[in-house]
């Protein structure tokens, strides 16, 4: 009786003390202890970005030296995602049990190492190999990078913050396309690879050496060095936020199960964000890795002309998301996520019925329809990791954006055999489709904008 009396005393204290360490998360607003993490993170953001999309702009070519098919295109982008598949599915569930560090530094030195196999791989099949196994590490570090950057952070400006992290992610895709349409004609393709390379191996070491999640710690009942990760928030600021209502416990150990992400209570949440990552991502990266290609074997653009009308996709999503990191928090998730879905929609049926046939029309509808759904995926960066409760965000993140590699890996490939057999009309006519679908699915989001992770998902 009196073991029992201590162990439900200990169990008390340790959950008053749970509490009080996320209140104290809640109170500490951004400061430098934040960037310094952002900044890190999001180095290894960027590179994730840039990595996955060097093969586009290395793409046209290949095409030529290697005399490569449409449909061996769509198998050589789409073997990407379907590493990006496992990567995010392996990574999310590695990260509940080792914690967010250590998985993000795994995925992120796995892309880096692998991007030098591309540069050096001499043939077709030797390439596809490298670029499956960089896509485990390249789905792997957004989930993980998304969850921890989150569980940072607090209900005063998440939004906001967030998304100015989250920009880094388009300015990869940039830097990509401005490098690509520079390097490849001049210095050779294999330069887009090694880029890649080194830099990346030095932000695995930097990630590395980052604080541990404090909600994470907490999660595992790791008080002592949450304690010592929120002492250090702490003191990197003086100023606090107002105090909000008591945060709710995490769970008992025994419901860490992936199958709640299904039961009554996140059923409905999980089904829309699976929706919405599948959307959004078969517009997006079908459209980032087919248009330098559509540039110049449809439009019979040069090279360089062609490498660079396609890097303007990604200028038009940052753009996009620095308007969007600015209002995110006023106008909500949802409201934003359901119009961009209907801009994109109206843009992407304009050039299926009407504009296909004018390179000046695709360049200009394409490149914004790309920036607004492009925004989504960002957006859904922020939401998705605010749905689910510590003890399985991020497994629950990577499952969510495992539904967008898989959309990745059909949609390049889908493209391919449109564009054989029935024309780039019917390519942005199915985008369209799509787009409608997001939008119909972002009705059902739930707002989570001015509240605490806690309060969104118990």
């Amino acid at each position: 009786m009196q073991d029992s009396l201590q162990g439900n005393t200990r169990l008390v204290e340790d959950r008053t003390e749970a509490d009080d360490l996320l209140r104290r998360i809640e109170s500490v607003p951004f400061s430098g202890w934040h960037a310094r993490a952002r900044v890190i993170v999001g180095s290894a953001t960027f590179f994730d970005a840039f990595d996955a999309l060097a093969l586009a702009f290395v793409l046209p070519v290949l095409i030529s030296i290697w005399h490569i098919a449409p449909v061996q295109i769509g198998i050589l982008i789409g073997a990407s995602y379907v590493g990006q598949l496992i990567g995010a599915l392996y990574f999310g569930w590695l990260a509940e049990r080792i914690g967010r560090i250590r998985s993000a530094t795994w995925a992120i030195a796995i892309m880096s190492v692998m991007s030098l196999g591309c540069a050096l791989s001499g043939n077709f099949n030797v390439l596809l190999v490298c670029r499956f196994i960089q896509g485990i590490g390249v789905g792997g570090e957004m989930p993980v990078a998304a969850t921890y950057i989150n569980e940072l952070s607090n209900a005063h400006g998440r939004g906001k913050y967030f998304m100015l992290y989250e920009m880094i992610f388009p300015v990869g895709l940039m830097a990509a396309g401005q490098l690509g349409a520079v390097l490849v004609p001049s210095v050779g393709w294999e330069t887009m690879f090694y880029v890649g390379a080194v830099p990346g191996l030095v932000v695995a070491w930097l990630v590395a050496r980052l604080p541990e999640s404090p909600r994470w710690l907490i999660s595992r009942g790791r008080l002592a060095e949450a304690e010592a990760v929120v002492r250090a928030m702490e003191a990197s600021t003086p100023r606090r936020n107002p105090p909000r209502t008591a945060a709710t416990r995490p769970a008992p150990a025994g419901q860490r199960r992936l199958g709640e992400l299904l039961s009554p209570f996140y059923r409905k949440r999980t089904l829309i964000v699976w929706v919405l990552w599948a959307a959004a991502f078969f517009v997006s990266n079908s459209l980032n890795n087919w248009l330098p290609t559509l540039y110049k074997t449809v439009y019979h653009l040069p090279l360089k002309d062609a490498l660079r009308a396609a890097s303007y996709t990604n200028i038009a999503q940052v753009v996009l998301l620095l308007g969007c990191a600015f209002v995110i928090d006023r106008i909500g998730r949802r409201n934003w996520t359901v119009t961009a879905f209907c801009a994109g929609a109206v843009m992407l049926a304009g050039l299926g019925f009407y504009g296909a046939h004018s390179v000046d029309s695709v360049m200009v509808f394409a490149t914004l329809s790309y920036g607004v759904i492009g925004s989504t995926a960002a957006v859904l960066y922020l939401y998705t990791p605010e749905v689910y409760p510590t003890r399985m965000r991020a497994a629950g993140t990577g499952i969510a954006t495992s539904w967008l590699r898989l959309a990745s890996a059909v949609g390049p490939s889908l493209v391919g055999m449109l564009v054989h057999s029935g024309g780039v009309n019917a390519v942005f006519l199915l985008f369209a489709g799509v787009s409608v679908v997001g939008a119909v699915a972002a009705l059902g989001m739930i707002e989570t904008r001015g509240r605490s992770l806690e309060e969104i998902a118990p």
